[in-house]
């Protein structure tokens, strides 16, 4: 026999009662709105502010100031912008050989007074001297040395081209002035500083006297500095070294394929 049970009928639940929003209040809706548009704005606002200083830092100082500003590379550049670890000079030695220089000692940058004699410091009184920059480098002999200076000055432009032609043979640096060999010197148009070079050999040897890197480099030149190449290490060097700081004084200025980038609305 099979029994059934009797089936319970389940009564159904009311429905809930659905949430009912709130009237917002005009005054509400009215601030947040213009908290909106102040959001807005202050990003507006600092996009064109982000643009404004791109532009400006991209458009070019006017001569006379960028000539006083490449004063200052001494303490605003890196040292391996201004004295590279390692240069090279293709067909810059006799015959046309190639050479290849390696920074070998870097001095802290110094005082005038301590880092030139005296002749140097009685030719730049008028102009002034604010520091000198020290390195030395070797070729890939180390058979000579050569030191690399820079003297930075606030003159101006007039006053240093009259200055490069009564400069003297410059002071050594990781040798001694005794061992001078050949000198050069470059004043870059775009910076109010003086490059110099002087060469020696690297054995100690004491030529009679340092002579200027372009006697030693004519074709009749004799003697054992200039068969040696020191004239043209010292006139590759100052010439490398001087193209380099006249980039960091005037860097080439954006090309036209770089396009600036619109401020953000």
């Amino acid at each position: 026999m099979t029994t059934t049970t009797p089936r319970t009928e389940i009564l159904g639940e009311p429905d809930p009662p659905q949430p009912t929003h709130p009237r917002r209040h005009p005054v509400r809706v009215l601030a947040a709105t213009l908290c909106a548009l102040l959001g807005s704005g202050l990003v507006g606002g600092a996009a064109l502010t982000t643009w404004a200083e791109h532009r400006a830092a991209a458009r070019p100082l006017p001569a006379d100031a960028a000539y006083r500003k490449a004063g200052s590379l001494w303490r605003a550049a890196p040292v391996d912008s201004l004295f590279p670890p390692v240069l090279t000079g293709p067909s810059a030695g006799p015959g046309g050989a190639d050479r290849t220089w390696t920074r070998i000692a870097l001095a802290p940058d110094a005082d005038c007074s301590a880092a030139l004699a005296a002749d140097w410091q009685a030719l730049l009184a008028a102009a002034g001297c604010t520091r000198v920059l020290r390195a030395t480098y070797t070729d890939a002999t180390r058979s000579s040395l050569i030191t690399v200076g820079m003297v930075f000055t606030p003159a101006d432009a007039p006053t240093m081209t009259a200055l490069k032609a009564r400069l003297p043979a410059p002071p050594a640096y990781g040798f001694t002035d005794a061992q001078r060999a050949a000198w050069a010197t470059f004043v870059p148009p775009q910076a109010p500083v003086v490059v110099y070079t002087v060469s020696a050999f690297a054995d100690g040897r004491r030529p009679d006297a340092p002579r200027p890197a372009e006697d030693l480099m004519k074709k009749d030149a004799t003697g054992a500095a200039a068969r040696a190449g020191l004239g043209h290490e010292a006139r590759a060097l100052a010439d490398r070294v001087g193209s380099g700081l006249t980039v960091l004084a005037a860097p080439p200025a954006p090309t036209a394929a770089t396009p600036t980038p619109e401020p953000t609305r």
